[in-house]
């Protein structure tokens, strides 16, 4: 006697109509083309993944950690993360929507303090036109009409910048030295102030109370001292505000080194924080570094200490400084 095909059990039967609907939904999206983003969306994630590199680059700049920065802004370290790589809140897109609506940039509707005169609002609008050298040539243009100290004035106020461990203590109290001027380490004067260190003012207030104090300690040198050579932090570029202010009231050079020697001279003064995390402290110090040249190159000259003893130096330094400002060239990034 003949039979059939057995019969497949309920079980099974519900297992093979789901596996030919799941085969079918395949093929039908093989035929279909992928569904794109509208174009908003793909602006809001343009807009967040540029955000999330300005917030890395900016805090590259000042040195800080993500779990440093995370700690000071009261915010979750992961938080942190996912706005750094593109993917922040939608609250932030939201703000840019209500600017663009009301037809501003979405700085100046979260700017702090008063509302802008309606000349610098103008004025800003003005220069955003202008390319990129233009607007220096507007600058120095600026500062040559309304820069209340004179070249001369400017000329015999030295500022040393550039990153830690360059050499900007030693060269500055040897031409302290020569010149016979008063030579001033901006970090002691800060100490000096507030009566306390650097590392318990940041551990305490933070980020922004140093920034303050180290205005105010600026602000103080410049009313207190006509000339003077000075040192500052490798941060002091990072504050646009202090930066301005030293570039207008002091003859600025960018001291720097190979990031091999940075290294080297911070740990010979004793400071073994570099190597807390040796395996990515060389790669940290190159990205601060790299993330500050465009600032440190706004200074009038640069000097290069890599190689040379600190007699040689300063007599390169002495060299750049008696130059006309037309026959000295200008601090590169490079």
């Amino acid at each position: 006697m003949k039979t059939g095909p057995a019969k497949a059990s309920p079980v099974k039967q519900v297992a093979n109509r789901a596996l030919a609907a799941k085969a079918g939904a395949q093929s039908a999206a093989a035929g279909r083309a992928v569904p794109t983003k509208p174009v908003a969306d793909r602006d809001s994630d343009i807009y967040l993944r540029r955000l999330g590199e300005r917030v890395r680059m900016l805090r590259n700049q000042r040195g800080m950690s993500r779990k440093a920065l995370a700690k000071q802004a009261k915010i979750s370290e992961r938080y942190l993360a996912q706005m750094e790589s593109g993917l922040g809140n939608c609250s932030i897109v939201l703000l840019r929507r209500i600017a663009r609506a009301i037809g501003l940039p979405v700085t100046q509707l979260v700017q702090d303090g008063e509302e802008p005169t309606l000349d610098l609002v103008l004025l800003t609008q003005f220069l955003e036109r202008l390319p990129a050298p233009a607007l220096a040539q507007a600058r120095e243009l600026l500062m040559q009409t309304f820069s209340e100290p004179s070249e001369d004035t400017r000329r015999k106020r030295i500022a040393l910048i550039g990153l830690r461990g360059g050499g900007k203590s030693t060269l500055g109290a040897l031409l302290a030295d020569h010149l016979k001027v008063p030579f001033i380490e901006l970090d002691r004067e800060i100490e000096r102030r507030s009566g306390a260190s650097l590392s318990e003012i940041f551990e305490m207030f933070g980020q922004e109370t140093f920034r303050r104090a180290e205005r105010e300690a600026l602000d103080e040198v410049l009313r207190e001292h006509p000339h003077f050579v000075i040192a500052t932090s490798g941060s002091i570029v990072t504050e646009p505000g202090t930066l301005e202010l030293l570039l207008s009231s002091c003859f600025t050079v960018w001291v720097k080194a190979e990031p091999q020697d940075h290294m080297k001279r911070v740990m010979a003064q004793g400071d073994m924080r570099p190597m807390a995390h040796s395996a990515r402290a060389m790669e940290d110090l190159i990205s601060i570094l790299k993330s500050r040249e465009p600032l440190y190159a706004k200074a009038e000259a640069s000097l290069l200490t890599t190689g040379k003893t600190p007699e040689q130096n300063l007599n390169e330094l002495l060299r750049v400084i008696a130059l006309p400002s037309r026959q000295r060239e200008p601090a590169s990034a490079g």
